[in-house]
This record gives C-alpha cells, sequence and structure tokens, in this order.
C-alpha cells in the first residue's frame, strides 16, 4: 500500500495515524498549525504562570475509542477520576446540594431512591429521558424539547446542564437523535461507564505528546506549518496536494481531518455543519479547598462547572454565543463570585485567564446533524474525519478518536 496522507493532527488525525501505523502503513502528516492536537491543546499562560488546557476536557470511563487509543500509546494511566459515577450538584438559587450517585451496575436502582436522584425530582419524571435512551429514536427532526416537555426541577437540573454539556447548544433545540445515542453510550451502560475522567496533568501529556512519540518511533513524523492550500482530482482520485507551490503526486489514500469550513473550501460539493456555538473557560491561579469535589455542576449561575486542579480552579460555560463578547474582567468577577459561593472561598478575584474558543463544535441539532457528511467521500481515496463528521455522537473526544478509527479502515480497504 502507498503512503497514506493524513492532513490535520488534531485528535482524529493521530487517531488515524495511529490505527494505520499499528497496521504497518506508511503515513505522512501535514499539519496547518505549528503544533498537534487542534482544538485540543495545552500550553503556558503567563498570566497564571501555569501550563493550562485551553478547556476543561473529560471523557467517561466507558468510552471505548478513547481507551484503545491511549493504550496502544502507552497513556492508559493518563486519566484520573473518582472510584464512583458520582455527580456533585450545587443550585446556585436556594443554595441546595445534591450529589446523583448512580451505582456500578446496569440496572438504574438509583432513579428508585430520592437521595440519589436530583433534588425536588420524581421518578415519573425521568421516565421520558430513560425512553429516548432505550428507543434511541431514529435520526429526524426532533428536537429534545419536543420529546421532553417538563420545564420544572427535572429540566433545570437534569437534562438543562447534562445535555447543554454534552450538545453545547441550547438543550430544547438541541438533537433527540444525538442526546439518545450519549445516553445510550454512558447512562444505558451503567455507572461504570460514567464515571468522569479527567486528563493529566494535562491534555496534551495525555492525548497529543504519547501519541507523537507513539509514531515518532515508527518514523511518522508531522510537518507543521505546513497548510493545505489545494486537492488535486482526476477522474475518481485525488492525485495531488497542492501546499502553495507544485503538488505533491499522491499515490495512496488522503485522510483530511481539518475544520469543516476548511473541508468545505477543499472538497466541492461537500456538505458541512456550519453552525457553531462557543464555549467559554475561566481559569484562576488558586488552590481549592482541600475537600472540595473534582468537578460541581452549578444550576443558576453564569459558570456552569467548576473544575478543581491541583494549583487552579477553573469553570467551563458551553452554548457561551450570549457572553461570549462580554468584558473579559466583568466575566471573570461573576464567575469568581460563582465559585466562591460553591467552594466556601473569599476575597478578591485572584489572577484569572479567560478562554474563548467561538467554534467550540458544531451546533448539535437536527438541523446540523443532518448536514454532518460520512467518512467517505465520491472520490475513492479521500476520507473524512473529525468530530463534525457522522460519528453518531455529539462534538467528543470519543467521536474525534473513533472518527480517525473509521477513515483509516476505509483507507484500508481503499
Amino acid at each position: 500500500m502507498a503512503a497514506a496522507r493524513i492532513i490535520g493532527a488534531g485528535l482524529a488525525g493521530l487517531s488515524a495515524a495511529v490505527t494505520l501505523a499499528q497496521r504497518g502503513v506508511a503515513v505522512r502528516m501535514d499539519e496547518a498549525a505549528p503544533r498537534a492536537g487542534g482544538r485540543c491543546r495545552s500550553y503556558y499562560d503567563p498570566t497564571l504562570d501555569q501550563v493550562i488546557d485551553n478547556g476543561n476536557h473529560f471523557v467517561f470511563s466507558g468510552n471505548q475509542a478513547v481507551a484503545r487509543y491511549l493504550k496502544t500509546v502507552g497513556a492508559q494511566d493518563c486519566l484520573e477520576g473518582p472510584d464512583k459515577a458520582d455527580f456533585v450538584f450545587h443550585d446556585l438559587g436556594d443554595d441546595s446540594r445534591w450529589t446523583m450517585r448512580l451505582g456500578d451496575g446496569r440496572i438504574p436502582w438509583w432513579l428508585l431512591d430520592p437521595k440519589r436522584r436530583a433534588a425536588g425530582t420524581t421518578l415519573i419524571e425521568h421516565l421520558p429521558l430513560a425512553a429516548l435512551a432505550l428507543r434511541g429514536r431514529g435520526r429526524g427532526r426532533a428536537t429534545l424539547g419536543s420529546v421532553i416537555r417538563n420545564r420544572g426541577h427535572f429540566w433545570q437540573r437534569v437534562v438543562d446542564p447534562m445535555m447543554l454539556a454534552v450538545l453545547n447548544c441550547p438543550p430544547e433545540q438541541g438533537s433527540a437523535w444525538l442526546a439518545a445515542r450519549f445516553l445510550r453510550e454512558s447512562f444505558l451502560r451503567g455507572g461504570r461507564a460514567c464515571r468522569t475522567l479527567a486528563p493529566v496533568p494535562t491534555l496534551a501529556a495525555a492525548f497529543v505528546d504519547p501519541a507523537l512519540a507513539w509514531l515518532g518511533a515508527r518514523d511518522i513524523h508531522p510537518r507543521f506549518s505546513s497548510r493545505l492550500r489545494g486537492l488535486v482530482f482526476s477522474g475518481d482520485r485525488v492525485t495531488g496536494l497542492d501546499f502553495g507551490q507544485a503538488a505533491e503526486p499522491v499515490d495512496g489514500p488522503v485522510i483530511l481531518s481539518v475544520p469543516p469550513w476548511v473541508a468545505a473550501d477543499l472538497v466541492p460539493g461537500l456538505n458541512v455543519p456550519d453552525r457553531f456555538c462557543s464555549i467559554l473557560n475561566a481559569h484562576f491561579a488558586v488552590a481549592p479547598p482541600a475537600n472540595a469535589p473534582m468537578i460541581t455542576a452549578l444550576i443558576g449561575g453564569c459558570a456552569q462547572w467548576v473544575v478543581c486542579h491541583p494549583a487552579r480552579i477553573s469553570t467551563t460555560i458551553s452554548g457561551a454565543d450570549a457572553i461570549i463578547d462580554g468584558d473579559r474582567g466583568a466575566l471573570a468577577q461573576r464567575i469568581w463570585a460563582d465559585v466562591c459561593q460553591t467552594l466556601g472561598l473569599s476575597g478578591g478575584v485572584p489572577r484569572w485567564q479567560i478562554v474563548k474558543e467561538r467554534r467550540a463544535t458544531f451546533a448539535a441539532t437536527p438541523e446540523q446533524d443532518r448536514k454532518r457528511p460520512p467518512a467517505a467521500t465520491r472520490w475513492r481515496n479521500l476520507f473524512l474525519a473529525g468530530d463534525w463528521t457522522q460519528t453518531q455522537l455529539p462534538a467528543t473526544i470519543e467521536g474525534a478518536l473513533r472518527s480517525g478509527e473509521v477513515a483509516a479502515r476505509l483507507a484500508l480497504r481503499a
């Protein structure tokens, strides 16, 4: 098999490269940025005087593509999290706190115990969500808001925080199909599949650096700051790659692992998602209290998730389009107030950093989901990878890694 060309060294591209290299295929990678990782990146921030991730990136213990990828590159010990699938919540409105405790088994006995459910919710209120997960609900125009009409405590304390984090768009507008797919691969498999895990010490140290070292040991070294300008097509094949000078001839498969708007410019007639939602993260250079949970979900605040790192407190706001253009200092003040109320802290705002990702993910609505293309294209040696392709999942690390595996398998068949 001729060398495979992979354009893009984000997680999907790295996954494709690892999958092909496992099977002895020669791989050449090009990345437009000066580093690997794509939107999942770690860097030194001089304001905080720390290495931080651009956001709080989590996976579930049941993510199978994550497990395969990390085991292959020798980073299976680079995830940490609680031993149980316990989800800590704090309602800033009435200062109530509770913990959803799923237990380990597949049978959701926790739903029968009011002390293990979200405060103020009933078993009956959970049934539409359970039915959605069990049926799987075929892909269509149904939104989550049309399937679950209850807008009381159950929506505010269960559906909205969970699905906003998963879909990264207003949950009432989100795809019921994608919500069901997430539930089937997580909560429907029981608590052992739902432990929330974080990369340690950083995202790059878990997902990027080990993969680059593993590939480097196999003489695969991405060419950075190498932006693809165009594809050369002949008949039903890609025959050349244009990086700004003479086109480089191509004999083997080509995997495009680039953002959807880039892919649309490169591939004629390609239909891709064209609506995106933002994520805003705030980082504070202060050690959390010793007894603070690793992750707390906030209800009724500006911040949505408070994450405690060894020397830093971070927050995440998904679907942040309404505040993304707000004054950074004012946002830091508002978010820090939520952190203080949740963790019992006081005092002025410590050194802080606001990180804005304006096009963090595609909007996981039914309309946008239908625009996601499959990995295969009408050119028999051209394949697509990325969490925006049709992975049957929202835009997640699991989906990105899975898309790389799928594109690599198609390339092998080609």
